[in-house]
């Protein structure tokens, strides 16, 4: 992450938005690879990494805190009122796409990888009625450890939870209870795709092909509410950004370098 005096560091600055479960370290390799030519500032969403729990406040969670958060630690890496663009995966996505809308004017673009916005479907739509199943099935489980498995699976397939050494099975068992606030912040958003018409600067929806519907059919609405968006698939699934990160990270470096170009 960024340190010093941001007056005297032309590189543009670029926030990174990491998916649940995960922390700001998802990142490294696209900051590790591009830092000659951006200015990255990585941010531990609330719960994970190095962020405190949000416990004082987790009977009436929602993204409007977790995005109070993200731009109350804005400034300790950015000058007053400096623009930035806007990177989000998952859960860092739908995060993303709040904060846009709360920082318009300084978010000169966004990129956001199947992020887990399902409020922007309708109650009725199959998808939404898929990964609220799934949710039920997390808060149903009778152990953290089996409410990962659930979260696990459903994102990298069977078997993906039982496949993982013993102390990351246990790290992210730890994690669950941040994941139930979560998706507890998801579905009660209040935004509709109607409200992303505002997002007008440059935008780059991203899907992985093996993906599962319900992101699919977020990233598919959300590109096209979008006014200035693109849509692009990546090898891989919702994890991508993690298992496929020279694919992503090219296509999201790609576009930070058209969206940072000055006009000829």
């Amino acid at each position: 992450m960024f340190q010093g005096d941001t007056s005297r560091d032309a590189r543009p600055a670029v926030v990174l938005l990491h998916s649940s479960m995960s922390s700001r370290s998802q990142w490294a390799p696209l900051m590790a690879a591009q830092e000659s030519r951006f200015r990255f500032i990585a941010l531990d969403l609330l719960g994970y990494g190095k962020s405190a729990f949000p416990g004082e406040v987790a009977h009436e969670f929602s993204l409007a805190h977790e995005v109070d958060a993200v731009a109350a630690a804005l400034p300790a890496h950015l000058g007053a009122g400096e623009p930035f663009h806007l990177v989000g995966h998952s859960y860092g996505g739908a995060t993303a796409l709040r904060l846009a809308r709360q920082m318009r004017s300084r978010v000169m673009s966004l990129v956001v990888f199947e992020p887990v916005a399902f409020h922007l479907l309708s109650p009725q739509d199959p998808a939404r009625i898929g990964i609220e199943r799934v949710i039920a099935a997390i808060d149903m489980a009778p152990s953290q450890q089996a409410a990962a498995r659930v979260f696990i699976d459903y994102w990298n397939g069977p078997g993906g939870f039982d496949k993982l050494p013993p102390a990351l099975q246990q790290r992210f068992a730890s994690q669950v209870a941040k994941v139930r606030l979560d998706f507890q912040a998801l579905l009660g958003e209040p935004a509709a795709l109607a409200d992303m018409h505002v997002l007008n600067m440059p935008a780059l929806v991203l899907r992985g092909e093996q993906a599962p519907i319900s992101t699919r059919r977020v990233a598919d609405c959300l590109a096209a509410a979008l006014p200035n968006a693109s849509l692009r698939q990546t090898p891989g699934g919702h994890m991508a950004p993690l298992t496929h990160a020279d694919d992503v990270n090219a296509v999201i470096s790609g576009f930070l370098a058209d969206a940072t170009r000055e006009p000829a």
